[in-house]
């Protein structure tokens, strides 16, 4: 009987990693109007990414030169671009870690009904 609750118990443990929660995939407008101020703004609202001098999402470097890409610039070398990240959120209108960012065309979000326009 041991032997057949350890196996049970290792089972368990092999398998707890594929119970974590998994990332999220939220898409939408990324935006970044001023230096280290960063927010994605998707169709649950808007998620911060960074605020100068006080937060940084992990995995900010998975975004990179969003203007490089399709991208509108509203602020000198500032501005925002549409795009998807797998991410992990707080529930709170937080990003708490980047896994990964993919930009998009502007016309997707443009075209997305469920965006609000960016501000």
């Amino acid at each position: 009987m041991k032997r057949v609750g350890l196996i049970s118990a290792c089972a368990l443990i092999a398998l707890a990693p594929l119970a974590a929660t998994a990332a999220e995939n939220r898409c939408g407008w990324i935006q970044n109007p001023t230096p280290g101020n960063w927010w994605l703004t998707d169709g649950d609202g808007q998620w911060t990414i960074m605020t100068q001098g006080s937060y940084e999402a992990p995995g900010m470097e998975h975004i990179g030169d969003i203007s490089a890409g399709d991208y509108i610039a509203t602020n000198g070398n500032y501005g925002y671009a549409c795009g998807c990240m797998q991410v992990d959120t707080d529930g709170q209108g937080t990003i708490a870690q980047i896994y990964s960012f993919r930009q998009l065309s502007i016309g997707k979000c443009e075209n997305d009904e469920a965006l609000p326009a960016p501000n």
